[in-house]
């Protein structure tokens, strides 16, 4: 299993995170929901096709249960290279996001956020992720449980995965 196997926690839910202001948010709060865990950035060539189908799927599915939880990371070329404040003011001002930018965390090596060592190690998912994220806007499906149901690739548009979002809500 090599290092995978040291994450502790058994759901998202176990994770505090840090809001663009630098205040700890309890992902506990999120029990119950189907959330899509995604690292953003502001200067990607991949930033307006996901940010704005980003919105899209939020506002298809906020009322049933659907959150979508963005955390800027600057690790991919130097792409969100501004405050956790910029980022977040990017988005909800150029995409009209609704949904919570948090702090910005590396999501690879050491010095990554727990909560992505937590998401890479694919617990409940057989850990069969593992590897380190390739790129910008890399995705993380996760169940009501805190479970990781599936992770797609950059190239993997937000709106290829409304049926797997609908299956999480029980819509399908």
């Amino acid at each position: 299993m090599g290092a995978s196997s040291s994450v502790p926690e058994k759901s998202i839910h176990e994770f505090t995170v840090k809001d663009s202001k630098g205040k700890d948010v309890d992902l506990n709060a999120y029990k119950g929901k189907v959330l899509l865990v995604v690292n953003v950035a502001s200067k990607c060539g991949f930033t307006n096709s996901n940010y704005t189908q980003l919105t899209e799927l939020h506002s298809q599915f906020k009322d049933k249960g659907f959150e979508i939880l963005a955390f800027p990371c600057n690790q991919f070329m130097n792409q969100e290279p501004g405050t956790s404040e910029e980022a977040e003011q990017f988005a909800c001002t150029r995409f009209k996001a609704e949904y919570p930018i948090f702090h910005k965390v590396r999501v690879n090596g050491a010095e990554a956020a727990p909560v992505y060592k937590f998401l890479k190690s694919g617990k409940g998912g057989g850990g069969f992720f593992g590897s380190s994220i390739k790129w910008n806007f890399t995705k993380f499906l996760v169940d009501k449980d805190g479970q990781v149901i599936k992770r797609y690739g950059t190239a993997t548009s937000p709106s290829a995965i409304t049926d797997d979002i609908k299956k999480a809500l029980g819509e399908i």
